[in-house]
């Protein structure tokens, strides 16, 4: 019979957050995978709990080495535990590999549900949660990062991210730049910690804000993008935000996508709009 791997949801910041059957996971566990070995010592000793299995390191930079082992340990019958640094495996966490490649060789994959800075962030962000999605950490390059932003810029979901506290100005201020400085969205810091704080209001506001400098862990939740019918657009301002980002140094192609995404409308509809300004300017030239 294959073993069983365990996803464990580990605290986000609070240790009595930890699920209860963690401790009972660890102890139990033939071959404990973790993030970060030291960090997972320092859990199990807050917890009280003496593990007997072999404990490996498992993060990004050996992730894709070590997933072919961990599936014949599991093919071979052991239960193997999965814990990362913070809140549940897989999600923006090494997980991803060792799960597909468990589920390939018919594994059973089970978790242990637990602390996720996801959930909590959009909970406590005051903005709608009925649809969101999730999009990790932005790039880091600034170009990549606005191609990124544009593509969901009309998403009408509530949009989550992940960011470094010494790039979270510069990803506020592209936000602000892409989807209007107006829309609003919570910056949630250090959550369930000592020092856990939430700012929410306009993006531009918070962008002015991280300009100062922020530490600790950070999770970004960003309203969706309001609905526009086509009824609604005004010609003109989509002609004027085109200009703009043309003025800027986009291309005609790209900045009319992106104001098409921000504004929600098809690509078509903005184009028309550039088309006709265009024609109407030379008219009145001549």
């Amino acid at each position: 019979m294959t073993g069983t791997l365990v996803l464990a949801g580990t605290p986000i910041g609070d240790v009595a957050d930890a699920p209860p059957r963690l401790a009972a996971e660890l102890a139990a566990a033939e071959l404990i995978a973790a993030e970060d070995t030291r960090r997972l010592r320092r859990l199990t000793q807050a917890l009280g709990v003496h593990t007997t299995g072999r404990v490996v390191s498992y993060f990004e930079g050996n992730e894709s080495a070590r997933t072919p082992e961990l599936v014949e340990a599991l093919a071979g019958g052991a239960r193997v535990l999965l814990v990362t640094d913070a809140g549940m495996p897989s999600v923006s966490d090494p997980g991803y590999r060792l799960v597909a490649a468990a589920v390939e060789r018919g594994v059973k994959v089970t978790a242990v549900p637990g602390p996720s800075a996801v959930l909590t962030a959009l909970a406590v962000s005051g903005l709608p949660v009925d649809r969101f999605c999730f999009e990790g950490f932005p790039p880091r390059k600034p170009g990549e990062r606005l191609g990124r932003l544009r593509e969901v810029a009309g998403d009408r979901r509530t949009l989550v991210y992940f960011e470094a506290p010494h790039r979270l100005d510069d990803t506020l201020a592209a936000m602000a730049e892409v989807f209007g400085a107006d829309r609003r969205a919570a910056v949630c810091r250090e959550l369930t910690k000592t020092y856990e704080e939430v700012r929410r209001g306009p993006l531009g506001e918070l962008a002015a804000w991280a300009a100062e400098g922020v530490r600790g862990e950070i999770t970004i939740v960003v309203e969706g993008a309001p609905e526009r019918g086509a009824e609604q657009a005004d010609p003109a301002e989509l002609v004027r935000r085109v200009r703009v980002r043309e003025e800027a140094g986009e291309r005609r192609k790209e900045a009319i996508a992106a104001v098409a995404a921000e504004a929600g409308l098809p690509k078509r509809q903005v184009f028309d709009a550039v088309v006709a300004a265009k024609n109407a300017e030379g008219t009145a030239s001549t």
